[in-house]
Order: structure tokens, then C-alpha cells, then sequence
């Protein structure tokens, strides 16, 4: 049994997707960010850096207990310890984690950055707006050429780096993105957004997930103080 402690974000629902696409057996709790929920004791334990998500796996290496934080390796850990979705060749393993990194070095904390002075800031700063829209338009135009390239971001083959950028591609317009601009990247999303796997992982939570309009002060100085990674 896998216990997750997570939240309906795009780092959260890689995890949400892979957990689901791999077939493990797992419990969700759920670690409200907007309430500060992150900062609790209980879960510093878990995740020393206070983001979500983070897992204990009850039947780790050995038969012990393993906890992880950071979703890119948590789905490091989890294609290992399923062999599944990670390729064994060294060039197609190698390949799919130079993209997973992409995801966790680039397009997670621009668009994250992009997402927060578009949607959560306390007030407009147009700088902040500009900077990180305009790079992650640039980070979008990176993944369709690659996308016209491969079917799939680690090449013919469905992998742990595509369920890591799925969901930060599907809040592409909320970032002020023009989506049809990148048409291979619309062709891969939709592909992506078809699985059954996919699907049921981005349900998971959803019925608590919380418009940036609906946040109180309070809530998003919460999430400004502790972003997901």
C-alpha cells in the first residue's frame, strides 16, 4: 500500500496519473495548501522541504517503508519499482528522464510562476505577467517541436515524462496561451488526456480543488509562501 499525501495541482496529478497508470494500490490524503495544511508537523516529517506531493510506500526496498518527496522522483521511483514506463535501454531511459527533468526544471516553475502573477498575485504586476508568459510560450514552442518529432516526449513510447507534463500542459490557456499555436502539442494532449489512467488520475481530489478567485488573502499568501515544488 502506497499512502499520498497530495493536492488536485499539475505536481500533485502526475503522481495522481502514475499511480493510476502503473495500477498500485493506494490511499490518497489530501493536504489542503490553500489552508497552510503543508506546514504541519506531521507532514514535515514527510516531506522535509513542505510541498505536496510526497508518498510513503509501506512495502519499499527490502520490505521497509519508504518515504519520497519531489514528484520527478517520486515517478522515478515508482516506473522502477513497477519496470513499467521507463524504458530499459539506456538511450530511452536516458531520453525520458532529459524530458522529465525539462518538466521539473523549466516547465513546472515557469508556468507555476506564470499561473501565480496571472492568478493568485495580491496585486497586478505587469512585469512578473509579461516575463513569465512570454516564457512559457517559449517552453510550449520547445515541446511542439519535439512533439513533431516523437509521438511522444520520450520518443514512440508513453512515459513517466509525459505523465509528468500532461497536467501543466492542460492549464496552458489559464496562462494566457493561444494552444492552437502548438498544434503537436494539441495532438499529444489529446492523445495523453484519453487514457483511462489519465483520466482517473486527474479525478483524484478534484471535488476540492479551489478556483484563484474563491482564495482569501490568507489562502494565497499560503500558496505564495509554499509553492508545490
Amino acid at each position: 500500500m502506497i499512502e499520498l499525501y497530495s493536492w488536485p495541482t499539475p505536481n500533485g496529478q502526475k503522481v495522481h496519473i502514475a499511480l493510476e497508470e502503473m495500477g498500485l494500490t493506494y490511499e490518497a490524503h489530501p493536504v489542503n495548501i490553500t489552508q497552510g495544511e503543508q506546514f504541519e508537523e506531521g507532514f514535515l516529517r514527510i516531506s522535509p522541504n513542505n510541498r505536496i506531493p510526497a508518498i510513503v510506500d509501506r512495502q519499499g526496498p527490502g520490505g521497509e517503508a519508504l518515504s519520497l518527496f519531489e514528484s520527478g522522483a517520486i515517478l522515478l521511483y515508482l516506473a522502477e519499482k513497477t519496470g513499467r514506463f521507463l524504458p530499459a535501454d539506456p538511450a530511452g531511459r536516458y531520453r525520458t528522464i532529459e524530458w522529465l527533468m525539462f518538466q521539473m526544471g523549466g516547465v513546472g516553475p515557469m508556468f507555476g510562476q506564470c499561473g501565480h502573477f496571472r492568478n493568485q498575485a495580491p496585486e497586478r504586476v505587469e512585469y512578473g505577467i509579461e516575463r513569465y508568459t512570454r516564457e512559457a510560450e517559449r517552453l510550449l514552442q520547445v515541446l511542439d517541436r519535439r512533439l513533431g518529432e516523437a509521438a511522444y516526449l520520450g520518443g514512440e513510447a508513453y512515459t513517466i515524462a509525459d505523465m509528468a507534463t500532461f497536467p501543466w500542459v492542460e492549464v496552458g490557456e489559464r496562462l494566457g496561451q493561444r494552444m492552437g499555436d502548438f498544434p503537436n502539442v494539441l495532438r499529444w494532449r489529446d492523445a495523453v488526456a484519453e487514457r483511462p489512467g489519465v483520466e482517473r488520475g486527474m479525478a483524484v481530489l478534484r471535488e476540492r480543488t479551489v478556483k484563484p478567485e474563491e482564495l482569501d488573502e490568507q489562502a494565497r499568501r499560503n500558496l505564495f509562501g509554499a509553492r508545490e515544488e
